[in-house]
């Protein structure tokens, strides 16, 4: 498996490193941090901009790491849970299959990351033969978990817009005042 998770971090990491860029920078066709900003206005991740950072610095820093065989379980971390949270805000509801929108493809990234953090990294990387075992494969995946369950919900995801108090919109309410007595 030493050459195989040398692929595999190498395949998964460059591409993630694709990927996050296309969210961050637009580059290879993709969004910008406009758009994904708009995307994660849509699935009610707010404040959208930040979400937008958020996912895609951890899929470029997280791809990086991998790609380099560095930090492999904070990177495999990094990138379950960006794929987490795709699968409970975008795909969940449409199925299984990744030809019907389906989480298909994000269960084995997850599966693929799981197995580096157990394996280790491979030749040719920064970690070497260290980082790595039953223990790391479980904490990065609960911790992915985790990391998208907290990124999801408040204080980190602010809920939608309020109105403004009434105050602030021009209205006046009457303010609860201690009444004094007047003389005539």
């Amino acid at each position: 498996m030493r050459l195989g998770a040398l692929l595999l971090r190498s395949l998964i990491g460059a591409l993630f490193v694709g990927h996050g860029t296309q969210k961050l920078f637009g580059w290879f066709g993709g969004p910008g941090l406009e758009g994904v900003g708009g995307m994660m206005e849509s699935l009610e991740m707010r404040p959208a901009r930040r979400h937008a950072m958020l996912a895609s610095g951890a899929e470029t820093l997280g791809g990086t790491l991998l790609l380099a065989g560095a930090a492999t379980p904070l990177a495999t971390t990094m990138l379950t849970s960006t794929m987490v949270t795709a699968v409970r805000k975008v795909h969940w509801t449409k199925g299984v299959w990744n030809t019907g929108g389906g989480y298909e493809y994000n269960l084995v990234l997850v599966g693929a990351l799981t197995a580096l953090a157990e394996n280790g990294p491979g030749p040719l990387s920064v970690d070497g033969d260290r980082l790595h075992g039953t223990g790391w494969a479980l904490a990065s995946l609960g911790c992915g978990v985790a990391g998208s369950f907290l990124a999801t919900s408040p204080p980190l995801n602010a809920p939608a817009s309020e109105p403004e108090p009434a105050a602030r919109t021009g209205r006046f309410e009457r303010a609860e005042q201690p009444v004094e007595a007047t003389t005539t």
